[in-house]
């Protein structure tokens, strides 16, 4: 019997949702269940074929074992060796790289020293910084937020100079960028699972939180909505990601890849509503048993070095990586060709 594992904290819809969803499949072989697990033996397997990881990002005891999950032959969503290293400035650069459209952003020296730091720790920063620059490539409005924030904590939109200077003095120790605001006209919110499904719901962000997935929607140019569809895939290939929620913000036609850095998204039924939550309790529930079922080991090698050649090479390597190729095997010239036409499309 093979079986998948929940990791969870104080979710109370989902988990249980998805753990009644795969057992209701009736899979032969197949069983789901919460995750019990006490110390972990290094090198030792776990009990659990895969695992659906929505809780190791707050604790770094199960992002520890989920490591050694990884290692010892468990499918986990997502992965944690990527989830552990990736932060949402290197997506912006990313998603410049991949030619999906992104607000122009800046990663800003924080504001106090780190601890266990001095002034002398810092002296290869420059002091002060050219604000003016900084300010002339980012623009106004702008918004000012964590590397490797969520949940909108720590967030400051800042439409001068003035602004931002009252708000980056309350960011403490963080690491921030400033990124210029878009003016959107439509916000979308996008599940995508298996990198294979696509769920656009629009979403308002200014909304109360219980609000913010807009019910009765007006209709949608097909045409955006397929560009989406399209930058949605193209980037959380290019991650990695199995489960992730990508945002856009839409300003003039052109929808702004905004957040793109949530491997363990929302899924409360009280907040996403009835119909997003059947879809992805679903479409989780649909991977995890084929990810169980599977018979190459989980990816444990992730060539990243490919994205610093553009985007011919990010697709590729996106792809080399989804399908568990083996490592240190070059795509053909012909792939490559292939890869930039689909991201040219």
């Amino acid at each position: 019997m093979k079986k998948i594992g929940v990791l969870f904290g104080m979710e109370q819809t989902f988990p249980p949702a998805l753990v009644e969803k795969i057992n209701s499949m009736q899979v032969p072989g197949i069983t789901a269940e919460a995750v019990k697990v006490g110390g972990v033996k290094m090198a030792v397997p776990s009990d659990y074929a895969v695992i659906v990881d929505r809780i190791s990002h707050d604790i770094p005891f199960y992002r520890g074992m989920l490591k050694n999950a990884v290692l010892t032959g468990t499918h986990v969503i997502n992965n944690p060796f990527w989830w552990s290293a990736d932060d949402k400035f290197f997506n912006y650069a990313l998603a410049e790289k991949l030619g999906v459209a992104a607000p122009p952003t800046v990663l800003l020296p924080h504001k106090q020293h780190p601890p266990n730091t001095t002034d002398q720790s810092h002296r290869n920063l420059m002091f002060p910084l050219n604000w003016d620059e900084i300010f002339a490539y980012v623009g106004w409005p702008a918004f000012l937020k964590p590397f490797d924030g969520g949940g909108w904590k720590d967030v400051y939109k800042v439409h001068d100079a003035h602004e931002f200077f009252q708000a980056y003095d309350k960011t403490r120790d963080l690491c921030m960028t400033l990124q210029r605001g878009v003016e959107f006209k439509e916000y979308f919110r996008c599940y995508v699972v298996g990198q294979e499904h696509v769920h656009i719901m629009q979403y308002d962000p200014r909304a109360p939180h219980h609000e913010r997935y807009v019910k009765n929607a007006p209709p949608v140019d097909p045409k955006l909505l397929d560009r989406v569809r399209k930058d949605a895939l193209t980037l959380c290939r290019a991650l990695g990601y199995d489960l992730n929620t990508v945002e856009f913000a839409v300003e003039d036609g052109v929808p702004y890849a905004i957040d793109f850095m949530n491997p363990a998204p929302d899924a409360d039924v009280h907040s996403v509503g009835q119909e997003n939550f059947d879809w992805i309790v679903k479409h989780v529930a649909e991977l995890a048993v084929k990810k169980a079922q599977s018979t190459t080991p989980p990816l444990t090698e992730l060539r990243w070095a490919a994205f610093l050649n553009g985007p011919a090479t990010s697709s590729a390597a996106a792809s080399h990586s989804s399908n568990g190729a083996k490592a240190g095997k070059a795509p053909s010239k012909k792939a490559a060709s292939k890869s930039t036409k689909a991201v040219a499309k």
